[in-house]
Parts: structure tokens; sequence; C-alpha cells
């Protein structure tokens, strides 16, 4: 691997006065795999947190021990499971195995799914750039609002009687 750069000074050195790139001084990115050739990512959404294996395979997706249709039986939580494969254009080409807890359904397959992307860019860096365009890298924050004292929800108030 490339040397790392740790200053101003280097990163001045990396780009040309020109704002051209220097390829050289950048290192690339490698692919992180394990001794069984399986790359590893967690994702998280909402209160769900995902661990997720992908592996060079069939297209076998395997959740807490079940098919993925068994699992999700929404289809619309099957489409959002193949949509990292879609976009980077290698469907059908990884099997995964995934352990999640915490949540419901929905957030479960969205931590999945933020788990797939980030494990195949992990696997492949290539792919990267169309993950990252899709915006599937990026962990979704949004959590739900806690309830307030003196409220029925988090913003919702008692019914108000005038009388």
């Amino acid at each position: 691997m490339a040397d790392q750069i740790n200053s101003l000074e280097e990163l001045g050195e990396a780009v040309s006065t020109e704002g051209q790139v220097n390829t050289e001084a950048l290192a690339p990115r490698e692919p992180v795999r394990d001794e069984l050739g399986r790359s590893y990512a967690t994702g998280k959404r909402k209160d769900a947190v995902a661990r997720v294996w992908i592996k060079p395979g069939s297209g076998k997706v395997t959740v807490n021990g079940k098919e993925m249709s068994e699992y999700f039986a929404r289809p619309v939580l099957q489409m959002i499971l193949r949509q990292p494969f879609q976009v980077a254009g290698v469907s059908g080409q990884f099997d995964v195995y995934a352990t999640v807890a915490g949540g419901g359904l929905s957030g479960q397959a969205g931590a999945v799914k933020h788990g797939v992307s980030k494990a195949l860019q992990l696997y492949d860096p290539s792919l990267r750039g169309a993950l990252k365009a899709a915006g599937f890298l990026t962990r979704d924050s949004r959590v739900v609002e806690r309830k307030k004292y003196g409220r029925r929800k988090a913003r919702r108030s008692f019914q108000f009687s005038k009388r």
C-alpha cells in the first residue's frame, strides 16, 4: 500500500497547482477480505444493527438463519435488500449472510441494506462510486423522537376540552 498523507504539506504535494490530482501520491483503495474470501460490514438503521458477510456465490441471502423471502415476507423489504446489488450491477454474484437485531422489520431491512453496501465496497472498491452516488453508504440517522412529559406522544397533546 502507498504512503499515507499525514500533513497539509503532503496533501499539497499530492495535488498540483493546476488542481490535478497526483495519483501516485494518493493510496488506492484495496479490497478488504478475510481468510475465507469474505468481506464484513456493520449496517445500522433506526434501532436495528446488522452484521453482514458477503462472498462470491449464487445470490443466496440468509438473514438470521432464514432465507430472505422467509424472514422479510413483504416484497418491499426484499426489494430494499436487492437495491445495492442492482445499483452496483452485480445481481446474483454474491452470497449474503446477515445477523440482525433490534428495531422492526423495516429498520432491519434498512440495516442489512446499509451493511451489504458497505461490504460490497470493501470487497470491490471500484463499486464505491455507484454505491456512494445512490446514497447507500451513508447511515440514515433518523430515529424516533422521544415522548415528552405532559404530552400523549412526542408532539401530540392531549385533547383540549374547553368545558
